[in-house]
């Protein structure tokens, strides 16, 4: 399928971007990161303009979040026990709830981009949980468009070389992973130092 798709891009341009996108953020398994990465390099031969494919890829990706969301919003807690009886996708929507419940609207911002197989997961239970919709958005479009940026922009970098740019993207964004873990571990370890501290002493 994704060589079929790359070589649609040059054909149908911005729809297909768009499309892919928006598939992609309702789970379908559609490679609409490759196929930006590969709009990037017809960006920079001049086939396609830089600006529009980032502005197609986003308008795709924010379509697809605000149809997850709504569907989480319509559908509540019983359509999120029911994507959950699949085994595989159970674990990924543990995983995406945990996320929410801790970070909120950061959770929404880094599923876009750094957590990215969350990011449907992550619409849906903001919708079921009621997340404010305006703060949803905000959040989705800012981590949409890091993701978008990102993939079209090292396409255009690398001249379609879409091997070097996808190896480059999965190392950063590895190390950006395993970083905000790290930052994340010490500040709970911070704060339990602190808890510590607080605590009333027993009397000696």
């Amino acid at each position: 399928m994704t060589d079929w798709l790359l070589a649609l891009v040059p054909t149908w341009g911005l729809w297909l971007i768009g499309l892919c996108t928006y598939a992609s953020c309702l789970a379908l398994p559609i490679p609409a990161s490759v196929v930006m990465l590969a709009a990037g390099g017809f960006a920079a031969s001049g086939d396609l303009v830089l600006w529009q494919v980032i502005g197609a890829a986003l308008a795709g990706a924010t379509a697809g979040d605000q149809t997850g969301y709504l569907a989480g919003r319509t559908g509540g807690v019983a359509l999120v026990e029911r994507l959950g009886h699949d085994g595989t996708r159970a674990a990924i929507l543990t995983r995406a709830r945990v996320l929410m419940q801790r970070r909120g609207g950061i959770a929404v911002f880094l599923s876009r981009w750094l957590f990215s197989p969350l990011g449907p997961y992550v619409n849906v239970i903001a919708g079921a949980m009621r997340q404010g919709w305006a703060a949803f958005t905000l959040w989705g479009v800012a981590g949409e468009a890091v993701w978008c940026g990102l993939y079209v922009l090292m396409g255009r970098a690398f001249a379609g070389n879409l091997a070097a740019a996808s190896d480059l993207l999965g190392s950063v964004l590895g190390l950006v992973a395993s970083g905000a873990a790290v930052l994340g571990l010490g500040w709970w370890l911070l704060m339990l130092a602190r808890r510590e501290r607080d605590l009333p002493r027993a009397p000696d």
